[in-house]
């Protein structure tokens, strides 16, 4: 049994093969990140065993298409996290930090870990994580657009001063549009802009939550709050989609299925989507 520990970068990604009591067998530098790399590392592994097992750190913003290459190509890939490799690092007889280092020591984390997660390919779980974490960007960059107009309209008349969460809404925007359009000078004209983006951010993070819930709806998912939203959506930095089983508060539980509550406070069995508090269920 050999391990491949790899090194994934933007540019290049560094293999160290290892056999069952550690030791180094080679170690293989690509210098591109193409698909026909990658296949290149599946033929250079063959060379020392035809059972073997891929290992790589789990940052999957560099090794994404690693992975994906790998798995298509019929390989046993499993994830190694940030964490482990530290201690793996401190047990070498080297010194220093470089790829063939790190690539070793990801290779010997997987060879102590025998737990360790199995890559797979992505599903529809990951394009709904993108279509969150887009709209919390956006909802993100109108927090700071409204922080702005605030401080513009308290300097054109101090009097002026909008509650709280309503600058989100249309008719307070078409209303603030219109009484700043008889204003001159640079700070109305700069407040109308932001007026105008605020309102484009808006329909767009609109239209993202509308998506996301029609995307979500049949599948048993967690019910979250996202931010600025009055609905309630997946958790930004929950990989899957939990659930809980029993009647009552417990703990969430992978692959099983049952009543759960929300942070609304409704236990809701299959829900993608919860009211606002305060509204009718």
């Amino acid at each position: 049994m050999v391990i491949v520990g790899i090194d994934a970068h933007k540019r290049t990604h560094t293999a160290v093969a290892i056999d069952e009591a550690g030791r180094k067998l080679g170690e293989k530098t690509t210098h591109a990140t193409t698909t026909e790399a990658n296949l290149e590392l599946v033929r250079w592994a063959g060379g020392f065993d035809p059972e073997r097992r891929f290992a790589v750190e789990d940052c999957r913003h560099l090794s994404r298409r690693l992975e994906m290459d790998l798995l298509a190509a019929g390989e046993e890939l499993v994830r190694v996290p940030p964490k482990m490799m530290a201690h793996a690092r401190d047990s070498a007889r080297t010194y220093g930090k470089s790829d063939p280092i790190d690539a070793l020591a990801v290779a010997r984390a997987a060879l102590r870990e025998p737990n360790l997660p199995i890559a797979r390919l992505d599903g529809p779980s990951r394009d709904l994580r993108l279509l969150v974490d887009h709209r919390e960007d956006l909802v993100r960059d109108r927090t700071a657009q409204i922080n702005r107009l605030r401080w513009h309209l308290h300097e054109l008349d101090p009097s002026w001063d909008p509650a709280p969460r309503v600058l989100v809404r249309f008719k307070h925007l078409d209303g603030l549009a219109a009484r700043l359009e008889g204003l001159e000078g640079t700070v109305a004209w700069v407040a109308r802009d932001l007026v105008a983006r605020i309102r484009e951010l808006t329909v767009a993070a609109n239209d993202l939550q509308r998506l996301i819930v029609r995307r979500s709806q049949g599948s048993p998912r967690r019910c979250w709050r996202s931010p600025g939203s009055g609905r309630s959506l997946r958790p930004r930095s929950s990989p899957r989609w939990p659930t809980c089983v029993g009647s009552g508060p417990r703990m969430p539980s992978l692959g099983t299925t049952g009543p759960h509550p929300c942070r609304c406070g409704r236990a809701i069995a299959y829900a993608t989507a919860c009211p606002a508090p305060g509204t009718a269920s």
